[in-house]
């Protein structure tokens, strides 16, 4: 939730704001009341002499039966939920009139709706990658990367990788109530600038210059929840539906203001004793206060996306059947619609979609700017005309410099003054993504009296900055925004939307699901876990084993190694379970959707029954079976070792698929660990056998531990206490003491408590990572040196031209060289 003192601004500002109802309004609300129901206008009677507290929790439902009942929205019954939902359904199919509706009650009462203006002046962005043939992903330069990345940690050599301009001193201004299109070639920097502009620019890139949000620079505030960034990669669960996908969305990122308007809105119709439209008053009691809060935006924006047709089907992935790609585009568009931010920052939407598709979404985006004043820059590739008409503002990128910033209305005029026209039967979008272009420029040439030469990208961003458009936007930023201005709603300074314990009961309910869709890998490992039981109890047949020498002690001795191993086998599902999930949970903890803890914390307790089962099905086959010590304490010392070492071998699995982030490079760490703490682990080589360098080896492997505890137990239990021929100490003695295990009872603790240590710090370890770790990337970019000096000529105005010989030559000294040649 927002801070305290937040809430409690935006109260105070908001009674600033009112303003008093007028005695014609008063008459036209008691020519409307006059034709409500009897029974209603006794309801909101008795409703309106309630306190703000109540009143704003309570409303008038119709149930299916045509009863009206007033209820408490924050304790519904399954019936009354339905009901619920059914009476506000309306708003997803009709979202203009529900704006209208909604905007026309804000005013009545004089409140004035949070907005966000956008300012970014000389901003740079700048990347590093290697250029040429050193930049290509062979094997080579893959170690060649990595160990002259250690060597520049060290300051030992110097970096060899090249400076790379993304963005070159771009500025400009988003207003709110305006739409705003962001058009550029691919390359031209779209994605980094929207980016920046919502604060999640990875730290791989360099930036410099102001993005300032309503006069306040970004240190001031959580840009990454006053904004909602909408990526062009497709990342989900693909076990969810795609009701739970956006559900889990609007849990984490909480409902924003919505209930301090709704307490303010109550107060002042209350005062001035105005009666609200009863559809929009209980939309709004709903989708602010109530366990089906979330449920209630979540119907809303499926509804304007046209997903409720698909609500209830999986989004699926390439092994999962779901559904289709531009479904799943849209899907990424609503995860990020039900956040209470007020600037959209949207990249390539139209993705997979149709042209009447696309048309509908920004639609329904333009309608909730315009009226309710939000913030949207959105980001197309090739929009359809009727598409392009809908935006109030254009920004054209290429190659990272702005060649147009302003109303839609002017663009055709620049680019004419420059001389260039857009055909009649050509489409505008189209047009403007050509005109930079040194291929398809010179179509456009209308100067017929003038020899057509290619106008760089350079010239057209000095060239806006002396046209009347680009005057007025360096005349507004060179004037701050007043800070007093920005209503205190609009920035957010809490750090998450929800409490802790809300986003952590989020995550443990969306565990719980994905546990139940993957059930059928738990019953795999069940049973295939089932089955080595009965193998290994067949193997190690009790009417076969005895207990009569030290020879027979190391056989029960292996029996329990290969039990502890199977048991650790066990966990090393955890690896494939937790690497499919993290593009999603990277995605979603750099949105600041919940903490790191909140998702690691229920994944590993969640499963603890898992665990609890898997060891009941090893140690109630195999126990009796094979014939260890009947006493029935040491059948359940044993059961708790086991479970403690599955719960440190699935933690030390997760960790290391949380400090690998790769698939294959996390599936060989596992098996490599295995490698390495059976052969540390005192059982393949004795404690005295193991070389003093490799000792440490032995002291740190959980295995070692485990196999202590689980001999000590066995070993000095009833049936090996006995003496043979030859030895006075008991022969469950001697076999402890031939593999050099301590015979002491004390060891069975010292190894559940290791354990239990170790269960602790692989899943602390494995929260550290998520917390701290970004994605791992094996993309690296890759530019040649030709593309570099492309790049390079364009920040500098130069013209290049490739001759036939591969040559690159500056065209200004081909132009200057053609008089000569004449001659």
């Amino acid at each position: 939730m927002d801070d305290a003192g937040e809430i409690h601004a935006f109260g105070r500002s908001l009674r600033r704001e009112s303003s008093v109802w007028s005695r014609g309004g008063e008459e036209l609300f008691s020519r409307s009341s006059r034709d409500e129901d009897d029974e209603e206008a006794l309801r909101w009677a008795a409703l309106e002499k309630l306190p703000t507290y109540d009143r704003a929790r309570t409303a008038v439902l119709a149930m299916p039966e045509g009863e009206l009942k007033e209820v408490n929205v924050e304790k519904l019954g399954a019936q009354e939920k339905h009901a619920l939902l059914q009476r506000i359904a309306w708003v997803g199919d009709d979202h203009e009139r529900f704006l209208s509706k909604f905007k026309d009650r804000v005013d009545r009462v004089g409140i004035q709706l949070p907005t966000i203006e956008v300012r970014y002046d000389n901003l740079n962005v700048e990347a590093e990658a290697y250029v040429g043939s050193r930049g290509l992903p062979t094997i080579l330069n893959t170690y060649a990367n990595v160990l002259e990345g250690l060597a520049n940690a060290l300051h030992l050599t110097q970096n060899k990788k090249r400076k790379i301009s993304i963005l070159h001193n771009v500025s400009g201004i988003i207003k709110p109530h305006r739409m705003t299109l962001l058009l550029g070639p691919p390359g031209a920097g779209k994605t980094s600038l929207l980016l920046a502009l919502a604060g999640t620019l990875p730290s791989s890139l360099k930036m410099s210059g102001d993005i300032i949000y309503n006069g306040h620079t970004m240190d001031e505030f959580v840009p990454r929840r006053s904004a909602a960034y909408v990526s062009q990669h497709d990342l989900h669960m693909a076990e969810l539906t795609v009701r739970e996908t956006v559900n889990f969305s609007a849990k984490c990122q909480g409902i924003g203001h919505r209930f301090d308007l709704l307490m303010e809105l109550s107060r002042r119709e209350k005062e001035e004793n105005i009666k609200p439209d009863p559809e929009i008053d209980i939309y709004l009691k709903a989708a602010a206060t109530g366990e089906q809060k979330a449920e209630v935006v979540t119907n809303h924006i499926l509804k304007v996306l046209g997903l409720d047709i698909c609500a209830d089907t999986l989004v699926g992935n390439n092994m999962l059947r779901g559904i289709s790609g531009g479904q799943k585009k849209r899907v990424t568009t609503a995860e990020m619609l039900v956040t209470p931010g007020r600037a959209l920052f949207m990249d390539e939407i139209s993705t997979g979609l149709d042209s009447s598709t696309t048309f509908q979404i920004v639609n329904s985006i333009r309608q909730t700017i315009h009226i309710i004043g939000g913030t949207a820059v959105i980001a197309l590739l090739q929009p359809a005309p009727e598409t392009y008409e809908l935006f109030d503002d254009i920004i054209l990128l290429s190659d990272g410099q702005v060649v147009y910033n302003g109303p839609r209305e002017h663009v055709l005029e620049f680019f004419k003054s420059m001389g260039f026209k857009c055909p009649e039967r050509k489409g505008v979008a189209d047009f403007l993504q050509e005109v930079t272009s040194r291929k398809d420029q010179g179509q456009y040439w209308i100067n017929s009296d003038e020899t057509y030469r290619y106008v760089p990208v350079k010239e057209f961003a000095e060239a806006f900055q002396s046209f009347h458009v680009g005057q007025a936007i360096k005349s507004e930023l060179a004037v701050p925004f007043d800070k007093n201005g920005s209503h205190p709603a609009a920035l957010k300074t809490s750090q998450y939307g929800a409490s802790m314990k809300e986003l952590l009961k989020a995550n443990i309910n969306r565990e719980v699901l994905l546990m139940k869709r993957n059930s059928f890998v738990y019953i795999f490992k069940a049973t295939q876990l089932t089955i080595m039981a009965i193998i290994a109890m067949t193997v190690f047949l009790r009417i076969n084993m005895h207990h009569d020498s030290v020879t027979d002690g190391g056989i029960y001795m292996g029996a329990l190694f290969f039990g502890i191993l199977m048991i650790m086998f066990n966990g090393l599902a955890e690896v494939g379970l937790t690497i499919a999930k993290l593009p999603v949970f990277f995605k979603q903890r750099n949105l600041l959707f919940f903490p790191a803890w909140t998702y690691t914390l229920p994944s590993w307790l969640i499963k603890t029954p898992l665990s609890l089962l898997n060891v009941t099905i090893w140690v109630g086959i195999t126990y009796y079976g094979i014939g260890f010590d009947p006493n029935v304490q040491r059948f359940f010392r044993q059961f708790l070792l086991l479970f403690l070492m599955n719960e440190a071998s699935s933690g030390l699995f997760r960790f290391i698929a949380g400090l690998a982030r790769h698939q294959v490079v996390s599936s060989t760490l596992g098996s490599f660990c295995i490698l390495i703490f059976m052969l540390t682990g005192g059982f393949v080589l004795a404690r005295e056998n193991v070389k003093k360098w490799w000792i440490w080896g032995y002291w740190i492997s959980p295995l070692m531990y485990a196999q202590n505890a689980l001999s000590v137990n066995e070993f000095l239990g009833h049936s090996w206490n006995k003496t043979i021929p030859g030895f006075k100490e008991p022969l469950g003695n001697l076999v402890l003491k031939s593999r050099g295990v301590f015979p002491d009872t004390k060891w069975y603790w010292i190894g559940a408590g290791a354990l239990l240590g170790y269960v602790l710090l692989f899943n602390i370890l494995y929260t550290v990572c998520l917390t701290f770790l970004d994605p791992f990337d094996s993309n690296q970019p890759t530019v040649s040196e030709e593309t570099l000096k492309i790049k390079q000529a364009n920040l500098t105005g130069e013209v290049l031209e490739a001759s036939s010989r591969g040559r690159i030559l500056r065209m200004g000294a081909m132009m200057n060289q053609l008089p000569i040649m004449q001659q």
